[in-house]
């Protein structure tokens, strides 16, 4: 009976030591203490942009034809190349003149008879089409050539119809170009018809190049959207979102081993900062930057780098 009541005592007081023991553990695990680094508010223009793809086109062409019925016995006219308004691109000898002229000239060599038609460029263009070769026989209307105006040169970019207010009250857009090259466009026209699976809107961009550019070389416009001279915002790590990104919050820091929840409303988004509408901060705020991914409503904290 003495074996069993010593026994007994002994699993007692093993059981309250594990209990202890498990209590200590329990206190340890709520203090625990989270390194993180630190940050403060600034405040400064900001601006939210919108940016959208132009691709780069020809409006207008002009198509070279022949004015009569003859042989091609000088062909100028090179695809690629551009050509001056009134450039001589193809001379035509009628069929005529091929048949009788050598004749006329040797009855009467003063009459002078040649049968030649000159054909030139009727506006400065780049020439992408070339339809006959020397020594073709030709009838008149028949295309020989084909000229885009170089002065119909634009940048086509689709504009959706939810954005027309940001865009269309813009003078002047900015054009980034695939080597990095920017240059700045004029709104130059809307078109009338709205695309009905997309509904989006043609907009054309004219710029001001040093040099041709090719056709169907595509741009990103950046066009202001919405922009504040005096902002106060955060660094993007510092502001925290729940999985449905409806609600916003940051980590504040109220003392030096304490950080506090608190809502947010924000505003313009950059690419790395984002502008805090309320509540409102100062500059002597402090906000946790790394380590406050999910800590708790009160945090304890440990500054590691400010």
């Amino acid at each position: 009976m003495i074996r069993i009541i010593l026994y007994f005592l002994l699993l007692v007081f093993i059981a309250s030591c594990t209990n202890k023991k498990e209590a200590e553990s329990d206190d340890q695990e709520t203090t625990v203490v989270t390194p993180v680094t630190v940050t403060s508010a600034n405040t400064g223009p900001m601006a939210e942009y919108i940016e959208l793809n132009a691709t780069s086109t020809f409006l207008q062409k002009s198509v070279v034809k022949a004015s009569a019925n003859g042989y091609l016995k000088t062909v100028n006219a090179i695809v690629g190349h551009t050509v001056p308004a009134g450039a001589e691109l193809f001379v035509l000898k009628t069929k005529e003149a091929q048949s009788i002229g050598n004749t006329i000239n040797a009855l009467d060599s003063t009459f002078k008879f040649s049968g030649l038609i000159t054909i030139r460029a009727a506006v400065t263009g780049h020439i992408s089409e070339v339809n006959h070769q020397t020594g073709d026989y030709v009838q008149e209307g028949e295309q020989l050539a084909v000229m885009n105006d170089v002065k119909s040169f634009v940048f086509v970019m689709n504009l959706p119809y939810e954005l027309r207010p940001y865009v269309l009250g813009k003078k002047n857009v900015q054009l980034k170009l695939p080597d990095g090259t920017s240059l700045t466009g004029t709104i130059a026209e809307v078109t009338a018809v709205v695309d009905s699976s997309s509904q989006t809107q043609n907009i054309f961009i004219k710029v001001n190049q040093q040099q041709q550019l090719p056709v169907n070389l595509i741009a990103k416009v950046t066009v202001e959207k919405l922009a504040k001279p005096s902002a106060v915002s955060l660094p993007k790590p510092a502001v925290l979102s729940d999985e449905t990104q409806t609600k916003f919050w940051v980590m504040k820091v109220i003392d030096s081993a304490t950080a506090v929840k608190v809502p947010v409303t924000k505003g313009i988004e950059t690419n790395d900062r984002i502008e805090i509408v309320s509540p409102a901060f100062s500059a002597n705020d402090r906000f946790l930057l790394t380590g406050n991914y999910g800590l708790a409503d009160t945090a304890k904290i440990k500054i590691v780098k400010q």
